[in-house]
């Protein structure tokens, strides 16, 4: 150990910042909110210097967490919101990916003013979130907003976009998906161009149409890059928060579990921590379980990852 360390110090010396700040920012406050799942805190019982007012929330075991689980809608109809999160996730995520390979698919071919139309269509994805969100708030106004007058423009009905219905989760959708394109569409960019071109010669060469080519070139082609961004795109929406809240807010119909987490944490006449805390370390299992799934998928499929 003594000679390991001799030769090695300096790598675990450069890493130590690092562990040391990963434990003050993250470990640490985890550590916290695991704790408070099983206690009962809230606004009203935690220690305030201000007030000179001492601790008082006692441990209540897995109660939050059956509570929650339980369905109950005064925690928040937990199934119900998890399903929601779902249908957002996997809907933005599978948009993601479609419209970013087919751009990326068209500007990987020699174009005329390619290199302007790479530079407007990242212009979404380095636009901050929340302009962008107030943007198209703005643009789904039910009365002003311009999609609403295009629609009366061609006869359509217009729908209260970020009211109490489901056009408020399709809203949303349409948001995120145009802040996730850009990013999805760089870097499957990136795989399509590491593709070796005497591939698609040699398919051309066998007689092989544009589809089989795609199908049986491209697609395994960009296996690796694509299953690395399916996977940060589905974490990311997961835990989407500000597109949600700074277009729609507090609406029932577009509550995902992060969301709802922010709800209790902060809202209410009585911030309700314990069981902010426990969705919390919910959706960090669900993720945690969905990671673990995806990659040993991946490894059955021969991906090392």
């Amino acid at each position: 150990m003594r000679r390991f360390l001799d030769r090695h110090w300096y790598a675990y010396a450069m890493v130590l910042p690092v562990v040391v700040v990963i434990a003050v920012l993250v470990l640490y406050p985890l550590a916290q909110g695991i704790f408070f799942t099983f206690t009962n805190i809230n606004e009203g019982n935690i220690a305030n210097p201000v007030l000179d007012r001492a601790a008082t929330y006692t441990g209540v075991g897995l109660t939050n967490y059956l509570n929650v689980l339980s369905g109950d809608p005064s925690f928040g109809s937990f199934w119900s919101t998890l399903i929601r999160t779902l249908i957002w996730t996997f809907g933005c995520v599978l948009c993601h990916y479609g419209f970013g390979l087919a751009l990326a698919v068209l500007l990987n071919r020699q174009v005329k003013g390619r290199a302007l139309y790479r530079v407007l269509l990242i212009l979404p994805w380095a636009v901050p979130a929340f302009i962008s969100a107030f943007a198209w708030k703005y643009m789904f106004n039910a009365q002003y907003g311009i999609i609403n007058q295009f629609l009366r423009a061609l006869g359509l009905p217009d729908p209260i976009w970020l009211g109490q219905s489901d056009w408020a989760l399709v809203a949303v959708v349409i948001v995120n998906v145009w802040l996730g394109v850009p990013f999805m569409m760089v870097a499957l960019l990136g795989g399509l161009q590491s593709i070796p071109g005497d591939l698609y010669e040699a398919a051309e060469m066998d007689g092989a149409s544009p589809w089989q080519r795609f199908r049986h070139v491209t697609l395994p082609g960009l296996r690796s890059v694509s299953s690395t961004v399916v996977l940060l795109g589905i974490i990311w929406t997961f835990n989407m928060f500000a597109v949600i809240y700074l277009i729609t807010g507090p609406n029932p119909n577009t509550r995902i579990l992060v969301t709802y987490a922010f709800e209790r944490f902060f809202s209410g006449a009585s911030r309700d921590y314990a069981v902010a805390s426990t969705y919390g370390v919910l959706i960090l299992s669900v993720l945690l379980v969905f990671a673990s799934v995806y990659r040993r998928a991946l490894r059955k499929q021969g991906e090392v990852w």
